[in-house]
């Protein structure tokens, strides 16, 4: 395949990618939909054990090969800078590509890909910045200091909603520090990937540096968790696979990153901009159709002024437009699944049940043909203890709660399985910073939403997973510490005495 462009995936069955070489695979074909028309328009294969095995096999032979292994920092940021070229000029057809395969909007699929070099660069200018320390030990004529090195085989594991800038956040870094990756996208979005590959073999990466298997999660994915040859598992996705992998790894002693979901509660004081603030939770939670692990899917607003925010929310809402996600003027797309439409109905059914009041939408728009659309919901009256506060929907619906005051706020805000993301708009840095120190989420935004960074370590608590990416964080988790000592006194050391540090 050398044509990157839609037309020339479409109704065709998609090559995985092992050892820089493009191959078809023998295993049985999974169909791709457009989530705009419900059709199918492209198709993957569901790997087999074998190819998983000679994805890793590729994998481990790029970690022993002299022109990945001994290539120096510089170097592998130098491919790493070429690469990211190479994306930048392909930003529009890889945007493209995503939006076919997940019907997410043009305009974030477009800002989500020229966000990709923005990664590349980043960590390509880590590559020879990682450094160990030298360790001053109490003990004369010896030196002590660490080093960093790669781990090994990354195998990653991609979610449908956003695929190659989630893959790029576990990849740059793994690069980075001289790792090699197999990559198994979710088997509803693999097209951006499997092009993606193409543009390593053009930077000049070695053969086997990067790898792409696709299929299922409980065949391919299963036998890239539990291949001996991985290092380090990095997955994106639900809990309950998470688990499933968590509980793997350890049986194998090995590494996970897992980013897992959340219901992060966005907060809207007494004392903020109302306007900005109702802005910011209509984007919080309808961008992406809600479909994205920090959406602020749990609304807490201060009694006092929540009849009038409230108000505000729903005249934002009223306006969005729905439609063809490559429109310029659409502003909420199609769901990727037909699954997470029908769940969305679930939801929409339990929580009126419950006692929730359905304020706005909850239902599937007219006139837009087969496609997988459903409507921006928002739901007051709305308790902390109602399954539409609990679980997350990955949809765009929003769930709104009272609260009293800041003791009020963080007991219920607290009291959730997920700590990913939270938010908080108020005119008090004050209560926004004993906001910050006492909410249970990995990430914390004031008066903003949905504003993450490659350089700003991202990551949850609790059933939002472990593990760290961006930053330097990211370093740490895609490289280990080897310590070394060295005598140079030349004196004789007992043979049955442990020199311990005194």
């Amino acid at each position: 395949m050398t044509a990157f462009t839609v037309s020339a995936l479409q109704e065709t069955c998609l090559p995985i990618s092992i050892n820089g070489e493009y191959r078809q695979s023998a295993g049985p074909e999974i169909d791709c939909f457009d989530p705009t028309n419900g059709q199918v328009w492209c198709r993957i294969s569901d790997c087999s054990d074998a190819e998983v095995d000679a994805a890793v096999r590729a994998a481990g032979d790029a970690m022993r090969n002299p022109a990945w292994r001994d290539i120096t920092q510089s170097q592998r940021g130098a491919l790493m800078l070429r690469l990211a070229d190479i994306l930048e000029e392909n930003v529009e057809r890889i945007a493209e590509i995503e939006v076919k395969d997940n019907g997410k909007l043009l305009r974030e699929m477009r800002a989500l890909a020229q966000a990709l070099p923005v990664g590349l660069r980043y960590f390509a200018g880590m590559a020879d910045k990682i450094e160990g320390t030298t360790i001053p030990v109490n003990k004369p004529d010896m030196l002590n200091f660490t080093v960093r090195e790669p781990l090994g085989v990354i195998g990653v594991i991609i979610p449908w909603n956003s695929p190659l800038f989630m893959m790029i956040r576990a990849i740059a870094p793994a690069l980075a520090c001289g790792n090699s990756v197999v990559v198994k996208p979710s088997e509803h979005a693999s097209a951006g990937a499997i092009a993606f590959a193409e543009l390593m073999t053009q930077a000049g990466f070695p053969d086997g540096v990067f790898n792409l298997i696709t299929g299922y999660g409980h065949s391919a994915g299963n036998a890239l968790i539990s291949h001996p040859g991985i290092a380090k598992i990095d997955f994106t996705g639900g809990p309950s696979t998470g688990r499933v992998i968590a509980r793997n790894a350890a049986e194998q002693l090995t590494p996970a990153s897992l980013e897992l979901g959340g219901k992060s509660p966005h907060v809207v004081c007494d004392d903020a901009d109302l306007d900005a603030a109702a802005n910011g939770v209509v984007a919080g939670i309808f961008a992406a159709a809600g479909q994205t692990c920090v959406a602020g899917s749990r609304c807490f607003v201060q009694e006092n002024v929540y009849d009038e925010v409230v108000e505000k929310i729903i005249e934002k809402t009223r306006a969005i437009k729905i439609g063809d996600p490559r429109s310029d003027d659409v502003q909420l797309g199609p769901l990727a699944l037909w699954s997470q439409v029908e769940k969305v109905a679930e939801f929409v059914e339990t929580a009126r049940s419950q006692g929730a009041t359905l304020a706005f939408g909850g239902g599937r728009p007219e006139g837009l043909g087969d496609g997988w659309y459903v409507e921006p919901t928002i739901f007051t009256d709305v308790t902390n203890d109602m399954h539409i506060a609990r679980e997350e929907v990955f949809g765009p619906v929003l769930g709104i709660l009272k609260f009293t005051d800041e003791d009020d706020l963080l007991t219920q805000a607290n009291d959730s399985d997920f700590a990913l993301a939270s938010g908080i708009w108020t005119g008090n840095i004050n209560r926004a910073l004993r906001f910050m120190r006492r909410i249970e989420a990995g990430m914390v935004w004031i008066n903003t939403y949905r504003s993450p960074s490659i350089m700003s370590p991202s990551g949850g608590f609790k059933d939002s997973g472990y593990g760290k990416h961006n930053g330097f964080a990211a370093i740490q988790e895609y490289s280990r510490i080897k310590t070394v000592v060295i005598d140079y006194s030349g004196a004789q050391q007992d043979a049955f005495v442990m020199r311990v540090t005194k």
